[in-house]
């Protein structure tokens, strides 16, 4: 049975790796502003550093994620309670990263408790602390990241369109037309088009704001990675620490090594539809919907809420694509769908699992 439990969690572990890792990075792929490839790698070794860091910033998930206050205390210190949880979550992520859409393995976490436990004999589930401690948060943070992302992307768009910052010496001629002072003292600082930076005369430093922007836009994306290592390591350490099939130590280095090792296999069906289909954004844009995620996770995991990072990373991307006008409606129909399906899906899986188990 504790053979069966390890590989239960980890076997969740490794598909919400699969299905997860890449999302702080689907901005910057989409906006190509690095290679899958290089993407890839960094949201990597930006979610490896989050899952061994959580244990001091997000402590409180793992023992909301173990199920203590939605069942019994009892149930919970079953194996073969822990090893369906991890079953019925861990088929349902790997369902929808086969298939593409970018899924939350929270809310599979949420349903394989709640299968499993309602698999119990003389078990029942507790749907208050259902919906005031998992379900609220769940569904109050797409909604608050999409109008945020909204809101940033029309400030997005009052932002200069000039691309070069340069520091001009004092016997410089006059800016071009068109073009923005920042400053009365000598020297200024210009801000135009690279073209009028690069003719203008008495230039002593010059600074690309794109790429500028392009590296702020990775930074930000690597943030995303690192709150998603943070918010979600706790939850899946919950699964080996209740079954106690490895110590503190142990369940870090797994979770983060096996984690890894999906995102590198697997991520590629999800990544295209967050990185491509979802909508189209510039690195400004990225940039600034990177920034809402990040943010709302990190706040998230300090105060021990569980959001789903993918409710909250696709939130702030169709904010900022509808704002824009440029959202795949169908493309973001069938994400909703299979969110809505995700709960009842692992639930009903966890509950075959725990009477298959129970059988053995």
């Amino acid at each position: 049975m504790e053979i069966m439990l390890v590989a239960a969690a980890l076997f969740v572990v490794y598909w919400n790796g699969a299905n997860d890792n890449f999302k702080g990075f689907a901005t910057v792929w989409g906006s190509e502003t690095l290679d899958y490839r290089r993407a890839l790698l960094l949201a990597t070794a930006a979610t490896i550093a989050g899952s061994l860091t959580s244990w001091w910033l997000a402590g409180t998930l793992v023992q909301q994620f173990s199920g203590r206050g939605l069942v019994p205390d009892a149930v919970v210190n079953a194996p073969q309670f822990i090893a369906a949880v991890g079953m019925g979550a861990a088929l349902t992520v790997l369902l929808a990263t086969r298939i593409g859409l970018p899924i939350s393995t929270t809310h599979a976490l949420i349903g394989g408790l709640v299968g499993a436990g309602l698999a119990q004999p003389g078990a029942e589930v507790r749907y208050v602390a259902l919906a005031g401690l998992f379900l609220l948060p769940l569904l109050a943070s797409p909604l608050l990241a999409a109008s945020l992302g909204f809101g940033a992307s029309r400030l997005v768009k009052r932002l200069p369109a000039n691309d070069c910052a340069c520091v001009v010496a004092p016997s410089a001629l006059a800016p071009p037309v068109g073009a923005m002072m920042v400053g009365t003292a000598s020297p200024t600082v210009l801000i135009a088009p690279e073209s009028e930076c690069q003719e203008k005369s008495g230039v002593v430093v010059r600074l690309s704001l794109t790429r500028a922007g392009d590296r702020a836009h990775i930074a930000s994306a690597t943030l995303i990675c690192f709150a998603r290592g943070v918010n979600d390591t706790p939850k899946l350490a919950a699964l080996l620490i209740a079954g106690s099939a490895l110590d503190v130590v142990g369940t870090a280095l797994a979770i983060a090594a096996v984690m890894a090792a999906g995102g590198l296999l697997h991520a590629s069906r999800v990544a295209v539809t967050m990185s491509r289909r979802v909508t189209r954004m510039d690195h400004r844009q990225g940039l600034a919907a990177n920034l809402v995620t990040a943010t709302l996770v990190l706040f998230a995991s300090k105060l021990g809420m569980p959001v789903s990072t993918t409710h909250v990373s696709v939130g702030a991307i169709a904010g900022m694509g509808a704002s824009a006008g440029t959202v795949d409606r169908a493309t973001l129909r069938g994400i909703l769908l299979s969110w809505a399906a995700t709960l009842p899906l692992a639930a009903g899986l966890a509950w075959t699992a725990a009477m298959l188990v129970g059988t053995l």
